[in-house]
This record gives structure tokens, sequence and C-alpha cells, in this order.
């Protein structure tokens, strides 16, 4: 009889994310199959808990492709994620050497020190826009799953 996943369960496994509409439909974000497998604990963050949900069940060996919605995958995008900054706040505790671009991951500092990772969406001489969303929220994804192991 196969192990079969369950919650907690530690898998080894080779996955492929892919984008599953527009013009990116089938290009790889993130793939293991042209190197070694994942190992990785169902609820340990490591995956979307709809993607980690998905897996719930699937017999080792199983080689599948589960399709996501965005709210299953990071869940859709939030306006109110998308944030402009003063020029002079962004210059001055964000980026003092003037070093990022449009596009750019920048570490902004947040409550109790802590620093979170947003993208930089427009730059002008009045504010910085940072968008705070996943990159991943709001689109449809592919994940295609091969399970080599479940313990």
């Amino acid at each position: 009889m196969k192990n079969v996943v369950s919650d907690g369960a530690y898998l080894t496994l080779h996955y492929r994310l892919s984008w599953a509409e527009g013009e990116q439909a089938g290009q790889s974000i993130v793939s293991t199959f042209e190197q070694s497998p994942a190992t990785l604990q169902l609820g340990g963050g490591q995956l979307s808990p709809g993607l980690e949900a998905r897996l719930i069940g699937l017999e080792e060996g199983a080689d599948v492709r589960i399709d996501l919605a965005p709210e299953e995958a990071f869940g859709p995008r939030n306006r109110d994620l998308v944030m402009p900054i003063s020029i002079a706040t962004f210059r001055d505790k964000i980026d003092p050497a003037g070093s990022f671009a449009v596009g750019d991951m920048v570490p902004v500092p947040g409550p109790n020190g802590a620093r979170v990772q947003g993208v930089l969406t427009a730059l002008t001489d009045e504010a910085a826009t940072i968008d705070f969303n996943h990159p991943l929220a709001g689109r449809a994804l592919a994940f295609e799953v091969k399970i080599i192991g479940v313990m």
C-alpha cells in the first residue's frame, strides 16, 4: 500500500510552478525537475495553504497538474497594499543611496523594526509607490507535481 499525503506529512517531490494564463502561460516560474527533488513538510508554510489542501490525499508516485485560481494560490491582489510614500521619506528611510529602480524589490522598515519587502512600481519627483502584494498574487497558476516519497 502506498503512503498518502496528509496534513503534517514530509514530502519528497519534484514540482514546477508556471503561469496558467496570459502571454506567459506555460512558462516556468520555478522548477525542480531539472535538479534535485525538494523535501518539505505540509503545514510548514513553504507552500500556499490552497496548494497544500490540493495535495492532501494524493498517493506516493502521483504525477499530476493542479490548476490554481488566484484565491487558491497566493490570493487576490489587494489595492490597499499598493502604497505611495513621499519621495523625502523614500530617500531618507528606504533608499538613501538612490540605488533602487522601478521593478526592484525593496526592504521597507515596518512596525517594531521589522523589514517588509515590496516592489517599487513607480518613482517620481514627488513619491515612490511600493506594492506589498505577493508577486504572484492575483495570478492563476499551474502546479505540476511528482510525489516521490511521503513520510
